[in-house]
């Protein structure tokens, strides 16, 4: 979605990264909503590690309420989420307060055969997939993974 296609009733996400402006989570995602014809889009926040423990301080108490993450910070973020049960987390969402953190490789693994067949590419637009569907509800639909990418 272009900037000027933009309206009041756009829904928005963020996505944080070093360089989430251009990455790949950015496209894949936004190209998702595209296909599915879905009134959302993801603004980047492209920022440095010293900016980063204020963003997520700041966070919970911010109109921002769900997010994906750029590998740039996927394990610094730990120690702000609940719960903390994982490596690394893919997006959080904030409720009540909280930033709950989430990671998507059990889903992935669920819906392919073999998830050492995959590209990273792949596996990152599978999980763009599941994360539209969850925030958008559009559906997961294997078959455009490689339109995707």
């Amino acid at each position: 979605m272009k900037p000027e296609e933009i309206k009041p009733d756009t829904e928005l996400c963020t996505i944080i990264g070093y360089n989430a402006q251009t990455g790949k989570s950015r496209k894949y995602f936004n190209a998702i909503l595209k296909h599915f014809e879905v009134n959302a889009t993801a603004i980047a926040l492209n920022i440095k590690d010293d900016h980063f423990d204020f963003m997520m301080k700041s966070l919970a108490n911010s109109p921002v309420k769900k997010m994906m993450i750029e590998d740039d910070f996927q394990t610094n973020i730990l120690k702000y989420i609940e719960p903390n049960e994982f490596e690394y987390i893919d997006f959080i969402e904030v409720k009540e307060g909280k930033i709950i953190g989430y990671n998507l490789d059990k889903e992935v693994e669920n819906l392919v055969e073999d998830v050492k067949f995959l590209d990273e590419p792949t596996k990152l637009a599978i999980k763009m997939l599941i994360i539209a569907n969850r925030w958008y509800g559009t559906k997961i639909d294997m078959d455009i993974v490689p339109v995707i990418l």
